[in-house]
């Protein structure tokens, strides 16, 4: 069992002018913060003594990426520690109860990052800890203030130092650090230049970790096509790792963010298939598709449901009639168990490590063509606008079909090369800027009016279900009746907004600004 908890924190050091001038000992004399901001007192609560080991692979691969794995003993919460970085001074800290092995749990969390490579100890650190409660007026718990005296051990390697670290109550302003900070520079100290103890241990025992693997030859030189195009695939393939805990956490949008990264791949690949070798590439696009798939299910019945139970709740009450909520519960309850499970399924396959293992394998060494030494400004806008005749393409098949199933069809198609054109787009931005970002622009709004459309088609289909299994349990079907009749409305509207869409989209002027 692992338990989640948000951490705010802020860490300090003595400067290193103080620390000559004043010796070792006035490391541990820390400002008194009392009456700064809404500190009204501070509350000794005593020391504690901490030994931590922290894991990682040889190559420090968790460290790279700015996650540390601790087994710690000693202190109130001693056991298992996985932090993951949220944003800079806040990190997620998931932890698991002490034992000899890494729990299961905190293992998943990591398996994108690690996968078969195994886990070594790579720093001892013993910590010396005083403790004291931040309070305001009225005796609530603002901040804990924490001064360590730290002694870290790698290998032959051992470094001492001393940190104030200032970790946030529950529900505190963060304005208050800002505070402590402003009081702590008077008094000699300053923000610490490590993101945490494990980063700074390592720095001063000369550990460099690595993220991915090294790099197996020169990469193509920068300002051609074949820079831009890795870069962007590399951006991609680090957001796919980096969603990995956070769906098996099901934390908001994690799947749908996961999702994204590998349609990016898997478009890019498509999109620069005269930069990177389609016979190495096509396989490992297949491989993506299998992945999006998996993830879709879950990722497609969480937007299913947000949007019934949207359209339910702008009913007025004389349109709900029966047990309309729990039927929906119960049917998403039903589904989502199943799709949730297939996901983590995939996740924990060889299959989907195999899959990470192959596109570390292509960046690193990457089957580029001789386009690919070409300059990215004759190279990319052809790329983009090949990608955008295409979207031209189907909708002009789709306006050219009579309302129905089979333009439901064409539709969809068009939606998916408009999101495969606005892909296209984004990958140039970093070489066209303002242009191909404008470009993106326009498809992202073509492929949003088509997404809508397609939702709607999706909807019905539930709606339809739901409506037959009211009526088999002798419940009334005319809510659903109700709801489908309303997606019709707006899947119509969607069609009829389409050609003023996508005129302003096919604007000539977009496409003229990359040549």
């Amino acid at each position: 069992m692992a338990d989640t908890k948000r951490e705010t924190e802020r860490k300090f050091e003595f400067t290193r002018a103080d620390e000559k001038r004043a010796g070792r000992a006035a490391r541990h004399e820390v400002p008194d913060l009392t009456g700064t901001a809404a500190i009204a007192a501070v509350s000794d609560q005593g020391a504690v003594g901490l030994d931590a080991v922290y894991y990682d692979t040889p190559g420090l691969r968790l460290a790279a990426d700015g996650l540390t794995l601790r087994r710690r003993t000693g202190g109130k919460d001693e056991g298992w520690h996985l932090k993951l970085p949220v944003s800079p001074g806040v990190r997620d800290e998931v932890t698991a109860p002490l034992g000899d092995t890494l729990p299961r749990a905190l293992a998943a969390l990591i398996r994108s990052r690690v996968r078969n490579t195994a886990l070594e100890p790579q720093v001892r650190l013993v910590s010396a800890r005083r403790v004291s409660n931040l309070l305001d007026a009225e005796g609530a718990l603002l901040a804990e203030l924490s001064i360590d005296a730290v002694r870290a051990e790698r290998g032959e390697r051992a470094v001492s130092w001393t940190e104030v670290e200032v970790e946030l109550a529950d529900g505190a302003d963060a304005a208050l650090l800002d505070a402590v900070e402003k009081t702590f520079r008077k008094g000699g100290l300053r923000v610490s230049d490590a993101p945490s103890k494990l980063a700074r241990a390592l720095a001063e025992t000369g550990a460099v970790p690595q993220a991915g693997t090294p790099q197996a030859s020169p990469g193509p030189a920068e300002g051609t096509a074949g820079a831009y195009v890795l870069s962007y695939l590399r951006e991609q393939r680090d957001a796919l790792i980096a969603q990995d805990p956070a769906v098996r956490r099901d934390l908001p949008d994690s799947v749908h963010q996961m999702r994204v990264a590998t349609r990016r791949l898997r478009s890019a690949f498509k999109t620069y298939r005269k930069v990177l070798d389609r016979a190495v590439t096509d396989p490992i696009g297949e491989e993506l598709r299998w992945l999006a798939a998996e993830l879709g299910v879950d990722r497609d019945q969480e937007v299913l449901l947000e949007r019934i139970r949207t359209r339910l709740g702008e009913l007025p009450r004389n349109q709900v009639i029966g047990p309309v909520r729990g039927r929906l519960r119960v049917w998403n309850n039903s589904r989502r168990s199943d799709s949730r499970r297939r996901a983590l399924g995939a996740l924990d396959s060889g299959r989907y490590l195999a899959l990470l293992d192959t596109l570390d394998a292509v960046l690193d060494t990457p089957p580029l063509l001789e386009k690919a030494a070409e300059p990215a400004g004759k190279v990319l806008p052809k790329a983009v606008l090949y990608d955008y005749e295409r979207l031209a393409g189907r909708v002009e098949n789709a306006l050219a079909l009579p309302a129905g199933g089979e333009r439901d069809v064409a539709l969809h198609e068009a939606r998916k090369a408009a999101k495969r054109a606005r892909y296209a787009a984004e990958a140039a931005v970093p070489a066209f800027g303002k242009p191909a970002k404008r470009l993106a622009k326009a498809m992202k709004s073509v492929q949003s009016l088509l997404g809508e459309h397609q939702d709607s088609v999706v909807a019905r289909g539930a709606l339809r279900g739901l409506g037959v299994q009211a009526a088999g349990a002798g419940e009334s079907a005319f809510t659903w009746g109700v709801l489908h009749a309303h997606e019709e409305v707006r899947a119509e509207q969607s069609e009829r907004e389409l050609p003023d869409v996508w005129a302003e989209a096919s604007d000539p002027a977009l496409r003229a600004a990359l040549k």
